[in-house]
């Protein structure tokens, strides 16, 4: 099973360059499941109804997010329908939405880390405690641990060695240069990257974000410019051992939006 993942989608331009490469990476490698983190989708903050379609409709079969999911109230109401968006699995119990679903032949999980990051639920727990009770679960399971610090992701990742098929992660918008099969058989990556433009700071408006540096006062932070850019990982897993057989990087690039 080819299974793609794509980084932190940002913005308009993020979605046009899915928009304009999906389908033809989707032929080209023969994807079973398309899976991508869309927290920032809308304006680069959050995810509406509207965006989240849009991006079903590029051909994404699943939808993960974050620290930002419920930025936008309008999604609130959808993460308990059957569109499939995904808030973090460790956000206390009896908050809207589910932390995981199953896709096909494949079981997709989303974590969010603590460290820099919101005081949620352990996610090494939570994680521990889906797959100890979850019944008939299936063999191919991809884990999007979104999450800051690197130390807190590689750990994730030797914790859930040989466990699950994949734990990428996502959240920083740099792309990390450490894919590799864990010893256990678990595809890993620190950050996918991100998807969106590239002449901007993690996927905002570059002068923007220099005055918050310079001034420490707050800044109305706008979607960045220039040429946008797909970020994704692609992990070959063995639909009968659940282990992954390989990871690979994908770029791809569109005009100036």
């Amino acid at each position: 099973m080819n299974i793609l993942a794509i980084g932190d989608i940002v913005g308009k331009p993020g979605r046009q360059v899915v928009a304009k490469h999906l389908r033809a990476i989707r032929q080209q490698y023969k994807t079973g499941i398309v899976i991508a983190n869309a927290e920032n989708a809308a304006g680069g903050f959050g995810l509406t109804p509207d965006t989240a379609n849009e991006l079903l409709g590029s051909g994404i079969d699943v939808l993960t997010s974050g620290n930002h999911i419920f930025a936008q109230k309008e999604i609130i109401t959808f993460l308990d329908a059957d569109i499939p968006i995904l808030r973090p699995l460790n956000y206390p119990a009896g908050v809207p939405g589910r932390g995981y679903l199953t896709h096909g032949k494949a079981l997709i999980v989303n974590l969010m880390g603590r460290t820099f990051m919101n005081n949620l639920d352990c996610p090494f727990r939570a994680m521990d405690k889906l797959l100890e009770t979850l019944d008939k679960k299936p063999k191919v399971i991809i884990v999007d641990f979104h999450a800051e610090a690197t130390s807190e992701k590689v750990a994730m990742g030797r914790y859930l060695d040989g466990r699950v098929s994949a734990v990428l992660g996502t959240h920083t918008h740099v792309g990390t240069i450490d894919t590799q099969i864990l010893k256990g058989g678990t595809a890993y990556v620190t950050d996918i990257g991100m998807t969106g433009p590239t002449d901007s700071i993690i996927g905002d408006d570059a002068d923007a974000v220099i005055q918050r540096f310079l001034t420490q006062m707050p800044h109305h932070l706008s979607v960045g410019r220039g040429k946008p850019q797909l970020n994704a990982v692609l992990v070959e897993v063995d639909e009968v051992s659940g282990k992954a057989t390989a990871i690979k990087r994908i770029q791809r690039e569109m005009a100036e939006s």
